[in-house]
């Protein structure tokens, strides 16, 4: 059975940083697409960042394309979130979802696995 377990949230100041981690377990994750989203109160689960397991193929929606980076370390069945020049508006709980296949989806009905998410929140 698939298990993600997403740690690192926290409060930071506007412009500051913080890294989001992904622990998986119970499979081989070299067939599976993660995806990172989020979700503010009263909106919907967001797309913010994805990664091909095998190659390392990234995506990223333009909302934060240049400030996110997501990575994953095989060795420790660990995807990550790298967030720069955090913004106020990056205030949500963050998710780490996963599933398997080739195509990176942003919906999140495409994704079979979910952790149980990590608060982020963005002071002004």
């Amino acid at each position: 059975q698939v298990q993600l377990v997403e740690s690192g949230g926290g409060l930071v100041q506007a412009g500051g940083s913080l890294r989001l981690s992904c622990a998986a377990s119970g499979r081989t994750f070299s067939s599976y697409i993660m995806g990172w989203f989020r979700q503010a109160p009263g909106k919907e689960r967001e797309f913010v960042a994805g990664i091909r397991w095998s190659g390392g193929s990234t995506y990223y929606p333009d909302s934060v394309k240049g400030r996110f980076t997501i990575s994953r370390d095989s060795a420790k069945n660990t995807v990550y979130l790298q967030m720069n020049s955090l913004k106020p508006e990056d205030t949500a709980v963050y998710y780490c979802g996963g599933r398997r296949g080739t195509a990176v989806l942003m919906s999140p009905s495409g994704y079979d696995y979910w952790g149980q998410g990590t608060q982020v929140t963005v002071s002004s």
